[in-house]
């Protein structure tokens, strides 16, 4: 008699879900008992169709659920209508999402409300304000009230469900499998030539990597890191500010009006992963309110500046490798002068390593699901992170 796998269904709706859930797939197609099935709402159109192609994800169900001027009810509707009806005509073993996005929490209560186990990969990450980040912290702590696998990155993760009086037996502590996406694209030797950061080969100077779209820092706050950057630019002349614009047409219009006629500030499109990686190395620092970011950065021994107020992955900043600098821009620029002046304060960031990961999480998630459906007796060991490793 052939066994029958258990059906894991993968929900990912944004680039950093299809980024952070792609080794997961991986190691999944790797299990025999376990069989994976991709649903992608189509949360991130263009930006998503960048990482399906990097990763080779190919979605058994598409949804396409992004209409221009949406507001957030008619997003979350659209998701979990259209999310409903495909685990229903599935009938996954498990439901899994990442991160807190819409998508996440659609299709974490299309899957409770069909009685399935619904796992969530990245579990724990708490801001402690509701608002900020907004939506997101709201969506992560509703997903884990009905998820039934808390896949935890950090043991602070960990901690933050415990206080919530989620059962310790159902949480896993995995690392972040975005280290994991991040290692199989180095292992791929990937660089920048032909890609649009070639340029970045010919200069001598430093590089500053801008990343910014976060809803709470649209509007004056993303007009203060605009004024940090041009003033960093302006007082050192070997610095080159690399501004891949998200593709948020707010973000797109006020980064141009604030830094589009200034030397050496590079306003470009959305890299795919493949250049992005080895555009966060090519790096000498991040000004960043990107979450993702925050995890990846630190692996490659990247100097990280957090341009928010609040951050739900504290540990980068415990372990010296992250600093949240806020949205002002005496704060913002303060921070980045002292690592371009001080050799000394630079070393002392970029060669922490990282809290996040080691690589291995996607594998510690397919030994947690094997274990909870009974495929396996041994549960699996948790991530640890050792500085000095």
């Amino acid at each position: 008699m052939v066994a029958i796998a258990d059906r894991i269904a993968l929900i990912f709706g944004t680039r950093p879900e299809a980024i952070k859930l792609a080794p997961v797939y991986e190691e999944i197609r790797r299990r025999a008992d376990l069989e994976p099935v991709l649903m992608a709402t189509g949360q991130h159109r263009e930006m998503l169709g960048q990482v399906c192609e990097v990763f080779d994800l190919v979605p058994d169900v598409s949804l396409d659920i992004m209409r221009h001027g949406q507001t957030l009810g008619e997003l979350m509707s659209r998701a979990f209508g259209g999310l409903e009806s495909a685990v229903a005509e599935c009938n996954p073993d498990v439901v899994l999402v990442q991160g807190d996005t819409a998508t996440t929490f659609a299709g974490a209560l299309a899957g409770f409300f069909r009685q399935i186990r619904v796992g969530h990969v990245e579990a724990g990450l708490r801001s402690g304000n509701r608002y900020s980040p907004f939506p997101e912290e709201v969506f992560r702590r509703m997903t884990s009230v009905v998820g039934s696998m808390h896949f935890a990155a950090t043991e602070q993760a960990k901690e933050n469900l415990l206080r919530e009086q989620v059962d310790e037996g159902s949480i896993f502590v995995t690392g972040n499998t975005v280290i994991d996406a991040l290692v199989s694209i180095r292992d791929r030797g990937c660089g920048l030539e032909g890609t649009q950061f070639g340029w970045l080969a010919e200069i001598d100077g430093r590089v500053l990597l801008v990343t910014a779209h976060r809803r709470e820092n649209l509007g004056v706050p993303f007009t203060r890191i605009c004024t940090a950057i041009a003033r960093l630019i302006d007082e050192f002349e070997d610095l080159h500010a690399v501004f891949p614009m998200h593709l948020n047409p707010t973000v797109r219009r006020a980064a141009t009006e604030l830094l589009g006629g200034l030397d050496r500030v590079h306003l470009c499109e959305p890299a795919d992963y493949l250049a992005f990686v080895p555009l966060m190395a090519r790096a000498d620092l991040i000004l960043t309110d990107s979450g993702g970011i925050q995890e990846e950065a630190p692996a490659l021994g990247v100097p990280v500046l957090v341009a928010r107020e609040t951050t739900e992955r504290p540990e980068g900043i415990e372990a010296g490798v992250v600093r949240l600098v806020g949205t002002q821009t005496e704060e913002i620029t303060e921070a980045a002068r002292e690592l371009l002046t001080s050799p000394t304060a630079y070393a002392r960031m970029a060669g922490g390593g990282s809290p996040y990961g080691d690589g291995h999480a996607s594998e510690r998630i397919c030994d947690a699901l094997e274990y909870t459906l009974g495929l396996r007796d041994r549960r699996p060991g948790d991530f640890r992170y050792r500085p000095d490793a």
